[in-house]
């Protein structure tokens, strides 16, 4: 089905209105899907693996600037006995004859944050499906622009964020919406994680004791990723935080970010990383502009408040921090603990989470659970590579649309703006030009809700 065509279909009803709505399927597909990756290191591989494991999917072409990582990509499909795809290189805009192919459904975008804003819209203008890792994008103008085209091409976007399949966040979606935490009231949610031995590598290996960085001394993420450290303040990783919280309290279907104030702490946890290891090293005497621990707050327009923290470079056990608490009860994840008015054992103890999140599990979990074993990241990119496959395949609304991930990504220039303001507060945009009103959640209701 080209771009045409599924416009013809349904796909954009009127200007301005929402691409295809959730859940909706035009038919039933069961033909093998035919996929493009633009970007195939680290976390690249990682969706090749899943799409290797598939019958319904072939990896027909893949896209990347260095040698190393097609490598590793090629040894991939030797290993699972499938036929090498196509290979584009030879610059940064090798992406756009992969682009060119007709025969290619959806794309897998998994380069540095500074490349999706372009591979996503040309991808989109091309009449691919599109399933981009985080981020969106780096301004704010950058994500009115995948909006724009998103709307204009009728072709879904959706971003990978793949912690809202966690086994435990949906189990708690299952929860609220049981009623059993009451009218919610105030969430919270960070990315706290030591990405120090990320950020700095000595060019060997991924993790290690190494203090270098940037593209001619290191390799992995620390070849582009500890740059934005340095150059911008903010909440730089908000997805995996607040892209559950988001469908506990149904942002953009019924509900949105109104708006938004950060605070950052000073920098001293990725000198102090350096130093240990390597007394004196010039990077050690860097100034990092971002700082260790950014907290936002977010208001809503049905009177929630939202707490977000970025933590990534102090030592710490990695924990995503999130709190959702209503009139009934809460669930802590750090604590690992729930409590349910008149259910818990006692008034003023905590029930081990374990209990509530067995007795809630959520239905795709039970019924797919088999399928995502060994799955990365603990099962849950199966779920959430899988609900893009089958809604290219399907021809339907991505779970996560282009409103969902937009919203969730442009924390990071929103923030920024607030701090570089004097901490002010900065309004948010309204994606969904004030269809949030009347759009239903349908995420993860049943297996066409993806």
């Amino acid at each position: 089905m080209n771009r045409r065509e599924f416009i013809k279909n349904g796909a954009v009803v009127t200007a301005g209105m929402t691409i295809l709505p959730s859940g909706v399927l035009f038919a039933k597909d069961k033909s093998v899907v035919k996929l493009g990756y633009i970007g195939v290191g680290l976390r690249g591989r990682n969706h090749i693996q899943e799409g290797l494991l598939r019958d319904d999917v072939e990896i027909v072409a893949i896209c990347d600037t260095q040698e190393s990582s097609l490598k590793l990509c090629r040894e991939q499909f030797v290993k699972a006995e499938k036929k090498l795809p196509k290979e584009y290189t030879g610059g940064v805009e090798a992406y756009k004859r992969l682009l060119e192919r007709k025969d290619i459904a959806g794309v897998i975008i998994s380069t540095p944050w500074v490349f999706h804003h372009d591979q996503a819209i040309d991808a989109l203008k091309a009449g691919k499906y599109v399933g981009c890792e985080v981020i969106a994008g780096l301004s704010v103008q950058d994500h009115w622009d995948i909006v724009n085209v998103s709307e204009q091409t009728g072709m879904p976007y959706m971003t990978l964020e793949n912690v809202c399949y966690r086994r435990d966040v949906l189990a708690v979606l299952n929860m609220t919406r049981q009623n059993l935490f009451g009218e919610l009231v105030h969430l919270e949610g960070g990315y706290q994680h030591d990405l120090r031995p990320v950020l700095f590598n000595d060019g060997k290996q991924f993790y290690g004791n190494g203090v270098e960085f940037g593209p001619e001394k290191s390799i992995g993420e620390a070849q582009w990723r500890t740059q934005h450290n340095i150059d911008m303040s903010g909440d730089i990783y908000p997805t995996h935080s607040v892209g559950p919280l988001m469908q506990y309290i149904d942002i953009n279907r019924g509900n949105r970010f109104t708006n938004l104030v950060s605070f950052s702490s000073k920098s001293r946890g990725l000198n102090s990383y350096v130093e240990k290891l390597s007394p004196g090293h010039p990077n050690g005497k860097i100034k990092y502009k971002n700082g260790d621990v950014t907290t936002t707050m977010l208001n809503c327009a049905n009177g929630e408040t939202v707490k977000l923290s970025h933590d990534t470079h102090l030592p710490r056990p990695y924990s995503l921090g999130f709190r959702v608490q209503g009139t009934k009860g809460l669930w802590m994840d750090v604590a690992k603990s729930i409590y349910i008015e008149g259910k818990s054992k006692t008034y003023d103890e905590w029930d081990p989470a374990q209990v509530w999140l067995d007795k809630y599990d959520h239905p795709l979990w039970k019924r797919y659970a088999a399928k995502a074993e060994g799955a990365g990241h603990g099962g849950m990119d199966w779920f959430v590579f899988n609900a893009f496959v089958e809604a290219v395949k399907q021809k339907k609304q991505t779970p996560i649309d282009v409103y969902d991930s937009v919203t969730m990504s442009v924390i990071l220039p929103l923030s920024a703006k607030s701090l570089e303001d004097g901490n002010a507060s900065q309004e948010f945009p309204d994606f969904t030009k004030g269809n949030w009103k009347t759009r239903k959640n349908t995420f993860a209701l049943d297996d066409s809700g993806f």
